[in-house]
């Protein structure tokens, strides 16, 4: 036997044994877990998957019922639907589910440092408890943010108006203006909208969010250790990620050399001042690595939180003009036409405010919600889950749970309508989580997306660049994210 065979027979043997030992460790890990579809040696439930993972899942869950196992390689995750369950896990007993479940595509960069992707629980503690509070401190859910937001909107409707009327895909444009609002916060200033290299950050922005949600995306996410090594689209995530944290380390940089440590101006310089205060503390969470992940993952997710969801509100709009007529019946009634929106407008205006949470259950940005996992071993209806196994709440079952709303899988504002037209609130309305890992611009989502549609349509109608049967407003990927697919319009000043 030659030195060739002989490597192709220790392989062989490896594999083998690889496979036996993955059999035996996916059956025996299987034990008291709820049932699920039977997982193959290696690949687990992947040849199942078919490129839609939360179809998928949701088409398990007819069969399973609301909790279920299925493997992700070798990986078990439990997966729970409907309001009940997913509101144990986020609030009931938020606590024993209170920790990151695996998210390959991002762990691989991050390493568990930052606020929204770590796993350590103290790390997470101590930067969300910064971040929320530097955060307030300048302006989230205050009036100084709202100052923020109509600026930048006066920008954008000025922008829009340029557009005379053309027929172009809006969503560069409206990422611009949510670009500006969370970079103000973050680093102290804006961007102009011609700026060069605003577009090229919001495309890689963009880029990576699309790319973990897609087929690609997927497949790493099930075989990470595998698919670092394979040429394909999923390469693409790592080098925009590196772009991104290089433009953050850059703008950080400029922070650290005009920083008044009696003045802070923003995030970075709050960050920054905290570093140095705690600088002889070994066990201090505040260092540079954890600067530049948290600003990145606040900045990557307010950016792309509110540019898909506006993106895809539009379209929305445009397929439903009878909807779109009662929001611009209600606007001129309560704003007119000689003054901006304010908050206190939603207090007069339930059917535009129903519409704006309409829009944020129905698109659906986050399907499968964050994995969480288990902090200590705990019971879920009746099955017994081991510590730290991975847990999938999918916000995608709450938010068309047929319990909780009369039209789960339509778009219609009714569903945040009382008898009498007047807006309700629906405990299951849980966009971006609920509980103590609740996304942390939760409240600037919800000022930025009612004050900016209803100025837009305030100012515009919205034409299609097709017949309204021919738009699509079905996903064009759903996995981490849903997104609309592209499309072009035109604003028509009324």
């Amino acid at each position: 036997m030659d030195l060739s065979q002989g490597l192709m027979l220790f392989f062989a043997l490896l594999i083998s044994c690889i496979i036996l030992f993955s059999s035996i460790k996916l059956f025996w890990r299987r034990g008291d877990l709820p049932p699920g579809p039977t997982p193959l040696p290696l690949l687990g439930n992947a040849l199942d998957v078919g490129g839609d993972i939360v179809h998928f899942l949701m088409k398990l869950s007819e069969k399973y019922g609301d909790i279920f196992t299925v493997y992700l390689g070798t990986r078990p995750v439990i997966v729970v639907t409907g309001y009940k369950l997913v509101k144990e896990i986020y609030l009931d007993k938020g606590d024993d589910y209170l920790n990151r479940g695996d998210m390959p595509a991002f762990d691989a960069f991050y390493k568990d440092s930052g606020i929204i992707f770590t796993a350590n629980m103290k790390r997470w503690r101590d930067l969300r408890r910064f971040s929320l509070m530097t955060l307030r401190d300048f302006g989230f859910g205050k009036s100084s943010t709202e100052d923020r937001i109509h600026e930048e909107i006066r920008h954008l409707i000025s922008a829009l108006k340029d557009t005379k009327e053309s027929f172009f895909d809006p969503r560069q444009c409206l990422s611009k203006s949510f670009y500006n609002i969370i970079f103000s916060i973050m680093f102290g200033n804006r961007y102009n909208y011609e700026d060069k290299e605003i577009t090229t950050i919001l495309t890689y922005i963009y880029q990576a969010f699309t790319t973990i949600s897609s087929s690609w995306g997927q497949i790493y996410e099930m075989f990470p250790w595998l698919m670092r090594f394979i040429p394909g689209p999923h390469q693409k995530i790592n080098k925009c990620f590196k772009n991104l944290t290089k433009y953050v380390d850059g703008r950080v940089k400029i922070n650290q050399e005009t920083l008044d440590p009696n003045n802070p101006r923003d995030y970075v310089d709050a960050f920054l001042i905290k570093m140095e205060k705690e600088k002889i503390n070994p066990n201090s969470e505040f260092n540079m690595k954890n600067l530049l992940a948290c600003t990145l993952q606040i900045f990557f997710a307010g950016v792309e939180t509110m540019s898909t969801t506006t993106t895809y509100s539009l379209l929305i709009l445009m397929k439903y003009p009878d909807v779109l007529a009662k929001v611009h019946k209600e606007i001129d009634q309560v704003i007119g036409q000689n003054r901006g929106p304010t908050l206190q407008d939603r207090n007069h205006m339930p059917y535009t405010e129903a519409m704006v949470h309409e829009m944020q259950r129905f698109t659906d940005l986050i399907p499968m919600g964050a994995p969480r996992r288990t902090t200590k071993e705990v019971t879920l209806k009746g099955y017994t889950l081991p510590k730290d196994i991975n847990i999938y709440p999918m916000l995608t079952s709450v938010l068309k749970d047929p319990t909780c709303f009369k039209y789960p899988t339509e778009f219609n504002p009714e569903n945040f309508l009382n008898e009498k037209g007047e807006f309700k609130k629906n405990d299951a309305f849980m966009p971006l989580a609920a509980g103590k890992r609740i996304c942390l611009g939760e409240s600037l989502v919800r000022m930025e997306l009612f004050l900016f549609l209803v100025s837009i349509l305030q100012n515009f109608d919205l034409k299609s660049s097709v017949p309204l049967k021919e738009l699509d407003i079905a996903p064009i990927v759903s996995g981490l994210g849903n997104f609309p697919k592209p499309y072009k319009m035109a604003f028509i000043p009324r």
